[in-house]
């Protein structure tokens, strides 16, 4: 795979720091000096999920994304990172096997961004999971601009629509460019951009294979 791949399928309305130095063999190894040869080997399973199916209908790279993320373990922050809550960047979150629920999202986000999926589609969204009294992180993806979203979850195995979620209570969401406060089940208002949330920059600051933080403890 070329240097130019990821520049093609990440950096679209999303400058991160150092991607456009990004090259994929550089990656992969990286990956494994810190996370072992099992996260290479995942890493190339995320790769050839990009490549094949760049071309299929938006639905069913819903449907791939989320299949293939809510395989990794679910573990909290702490006794992963060591820290009360920290957002892995997606390769972070592949080389460590697994995270909480805003790295399952941001992963969802950036791999459907990579198989053209529009950023103005998605965002990530800060719920109340009311089943288990928690606040909780999804990815929202609009089929058009006042539909209902779906809600790709690692709670469960399947995509609904937001009105039958009726176990999620939206807070606020963002994605790239922009961030909302959620009054309903739609797509809520517009109150100013995403960089005001300070983990969400501080991850763009860390996008590169010369930021990645290795876990406490081995999930693989």
């Amino acid at each position: 795979m070329k240097k130019s791949f990821w520049l093609l399928v990440l950096l679209p309305g999303l400058l991160w720091a150092g991607l456009s130095q990004l090259d994929f063999t550089q990656a992969r190894q990286s990956i494994m000096d810190v996370y072992g040869e099992k996260a290479g080997q995942r890493f190339d399973r995320w790769q050839q999920l990009i490549e094949s199916n760049q071309s299929r209908p938006e639905a069913m790279q819903l449907q791939l994304v989320n299949q293939f993320f809510n395989q990794f373990f679910f573990i909290d922050d702490i006794k992963l990172w060591r820290q009360n809550d920290y957002w892995a960047t997606p390769l972070e979150f592949i080389g460590a096997d697994g995270g909480d629920c805003e790295d399952f999202a941001i992963a969802k986000f950036f791999t459907l961004l990579a198989l053209g999926v529009p950023e103005q589609k998605m965002r990530i969204t800060y719920v109340k999971a009311l089943s288990v009294n928690q606040y909780h992180m999804v990815l929202a993806v609009y089929p058009t601009p006042n539909s209902v979203p779906f809600i790709l979850d690692n709670l469960i195995p399947d995509i609904r629509r937001a009105d039958q979620r009726t176990d999620l209570l939206p807070i606020y969401s963002f994605n790239g460019k922009q961030l909302w406060l959620s009054k309903s089940k739609g797509s809520g208002q517009l109150v100013g951009d995403s960089g005001r949330l300070k983990r969400w920059k501080d991850l763009q600051g860390r996008f590169g294979v010369n930021h990645l933080n290795k876990p406490s403890i081995k999930l693989d």
